[in-house]
This record gives structure tokens, sequence and C-alpha cells, in this order.
């Protein structure tokens, strides 16, 4: 155990990461003996590499996002999200990558009578959302299998997505159009259409949630050119930095 915290207060010091070497030296452990440590952290999610595969870090399983942080994005994607709301008579969200899950940070109700509504702290799976789709779509692969393969893809609707393959399949096509969408695979007669936040490394989407039937093509254009919009002013705006 203090090799283990040895290596994580480490990290804690080094945001940019640090080499197998570096670790070692910091834990007073032989490099063989500290690579182990730093596979089980990493297959858990404590601790993540970068792309090369050569430098560590802390991983998402640590909750990068600080509490300021997260309130300084809450307070100025608040009236982006409600706008939007009043403009689409849709309820629009605020989703955050909490671990392995998407939490729910802001939400701004629809007005109208039928809706799809979310509670703020509110938990989804990636699999399912188009939040969880719009910041997995940024992951990379190797973390995206690693939360599939922790948390598991129940099927909470006869539409959602189970298989690994597929999802990544599906990601590509997030990726390809820029924005992901939900077709009631989240919850039964709802539909939801999602993009990230971009230019930064907090793990955020935005997202517009309506009954099934009102988000038609023509919506779904409208709604995505919206919310890329609010995307950048909120990143903007809340000076979000990698």
């Amino acid at each position: 155990m203090d090799r283990v915290v040895d290596i994580l207060d480490a990290l804690q010091q080094s945001p940019r990461g640090l080499s197998l070497g570096a670790i070692a030296s910091a834990a007073g452990l032989p490099k063989s003996s500290a690579f182990r440590y730093l596979s089980t952290l990493e297959a858990r999610g404590y601790v993540a590499r970068d792309a090369a595969g050569d430098t560590y870090r802390l991983g998402r399983a640590l909750g990068q996002l600080r509490p300021r942080e997260l309130a300084r994005l809450s307070v100025v994607a608040r009236p982006h999200l409600e706008g939007l709301a009043e403009r689409f008579q849709e309820t629009v969200n605020l989703g955050v990558l909490d671990v392995n899950r998407i939490s729910y940070l802001e939400v701004a109700e629809s007005p109208r009578a039928v809706r799809f509504v979310a509670r703020p702290g509110a938990r989804d799976r990636i699999h399912s959302s188009a939040l969880g789709k719009a910041v997995a779509s940024r992951l990379r692969e190797e973390e995206v299998r690693r939360i599939l393969r922790v948390e598991g893809m129940p099927a909470c609707t006869t539409a959602t997505i189970t298989d690994v393959e597929l999802y990544l399949e599906e990601l590509g096509d997030v990726r390809a159009r820029g924005y992901s969408l939900d077709r009631g695979e989240n919850e039964d007669g709802g539909e939801c259409v999602g993009v990230v936040l971009p230019g930064s490394s907090t793990p955020a989407a935005i997202s517009l949630a309506a009954p099934a039937g009102r988000l038609d093509p023509m919506t779904i254009k409208d709604a995505v050119t919206a919310l890329r919009g609010a995307a950048h002013a909120i990143v903007t705006e809340a000076a979000i930095d990698a």
C-alpha cells in the first residue's frame, strides 16, 4: 500500500505525467515492480498512459475535475442551456465524465408539459446516452474499452447498443458527423442529440433531449448548429484549459 500511495503521490505532483523510470525512482522500486503496480492501476482507471505509452499520469478514476472547475463550468453554461431550452422548447443538459459514468451537472428543463428531464447529479453509463457517446468519442479507445469492461453494457431499452465493437463503430460515426444521437437507447420514448465541449481536456458535453418524434431531421440539424455554438462559447468563457 505504501508503494501504491508513493506512486499516486508522485503523479499528483506531476500533472504532465512521469516516465516509468521517474515513477520507479520516486517510489523506491525497481522498474519491473513499478511497471506491475502501474499495470494494475491502469487497468482500474487510476493511472493512464499517453498515446506513445511512455508517460503515466493520474487516471479519471481519481476524479480529475476539481470542485472549482465544475462550479465555474456550471455558472458559465447555465445561461447558454436556458437559451437553448427556450429556443427549442426542449430540455438541455450539461454532463461531465465522473469516473466511469456521465454525471448531469446542469439541466435546463423544457417548458412543455410532455418532456424528458434528468436531475442534476443523476448518472448514466456512457454507452446508452447522447452525452455519453459525445464524451466517449473524444476518449482513447483503450479508455473506452476499460470503462465498458468495468461498467458493462446493460440494455436500458431494446434499442441499446450492448456490443463493444458495435459501440466503437458508433463512436466512429459520432466523430465523422460531429454529434451523437440517442434514439430511445437510454429511455423508452426519449431521443437526444449531443455535442462535446471542444478544445479542452474537460470531459464534458451538452445535449438536447425530447420525447420520440419531436427530433425530426431538420430540428436535429438546427439543434446541432446551436449546440456547437453554445459549446464553443462555454469553453471560451469558462477558460477551460487542457
